[in-house]
């Protein structure tokens, strides 16, 4: 077995810094993408000590949090957006499963459902459930956001712990579940999520500190942030915030099975590969 790399290309760092911003804003998982880009590209990110790797990460989600958190101070200087929002203690209850969930089980799950398969996998299941959940009618608007309806998504949203499932993918498939028209679901996704992606982020760089970065390593972390703030930035302008946007999720799903058995057969062609060798 190869020895853990000390860095990756800047290239590649900024390659995956710039996937991060649209992956962000569209339901399909944009730890999925961070993964299994270089696995389907034959990069060798694989090989980066797995504190390295997780450090890297941290720093793609800390650009795009800070992106967001931009967009947002934007919006409410312009005044958009306001009308309905749920107040802080309905985005308090929305959080408070996947901070819990991000505390207590973000290692064990990493550590046994963050494989290529795994993720391909979850990124499969949770297209399947954003179909089944934006196929029936909703009326529900903003304004009708309970304690309950914060609680419930919360919890979906905790289930974005498993790379692949994708956070917002979960939220709106909860808010559409629960009756919420298709511009009030988005809504209702950023909202919950933004103050979750700002405290795993937060949490993450300091647990990054603490375990020490290899000499070299500091470019590597600023090329991917800056690059995934930068992408975030500019794909909002493309494809707008979820909250005054509101698709359907058919195009994203099906885009997300596809990518699942794309990932499959790239597997099974290594796997078959590496029996030839063997014999």
């Amino acid at each position: 077995m190869p020895p853990p790399r000390d860095t990756l290309p800047l290239g590649q760092a900024i390659a995956l810094g710039l996937l991060e911003g649209p992956t962000e804003l569209l339901p399909v998982s944009s730890s999925a993408h961070t993964s299994l880009l270089p696995l389907l590209a034959g990069w060798r990110y694989g090989e980066l000590d797995p504190g390295l790797r997780k450090s890297f990460e941290v720093s793609l989600h800390a650009g795009a949090a800070v992106a967001l958190l931009l967009l947002a101070r934007s919006e409410r200087h312009a005044g958009a957006g306001a009308a309905g929002c749920p107040g802080a203690a309905w985005v308090a209850i929305s959080c408070a499963p996947a901070a819990g969930a991000g505390l207590l089980l973000a290692g064990p799950v990493e550590r046994r459902l963050g494989g290529p398969r795994a993720t391909a996998s979850a990124l499969a299941a949770g297209a399947l459930a954003m179909m089944l959940a934006d196929r029936g009618a909703a009326a529900r608007s903003l304004h009708e956001a309970r304690a309950r309806d914060a609680l419930a998504i919360g919890l979906a949203q905790a289930l974005a712990l498993i790379p692949g499932v994708s956070r917002n993918g979960a939220a709106l498939a909860a808010a559409r579940a629960l009756g919420f028209e298709r511009r009030a679901a988005h809504a209702l996704s950023w909202n919950a999520g933004l103050p979750v992606m700002l405290g795993a982020s937060a949490l993450s760089s300091v647990r990054a500190a603490r375990r020490g970065l290899p000499p070299g390593a500091g470019a590597m972390l600023a090329a991917g942030g800056g690059a995934a703030l930068c992408s975030t930035l500019g794909s909002a302008r493309v494809l707008g915030r979820g909250a005054a946007y509101p698709r359907a999720l058919l195009a994203c799903s099906l885009y997300r099975l596809a990518l699942a058995a794309l990932v499959a057969a790239r597997l099974r062609a290594r796997a078959a590969t590496s029996g030839h060798a063997l014999r």
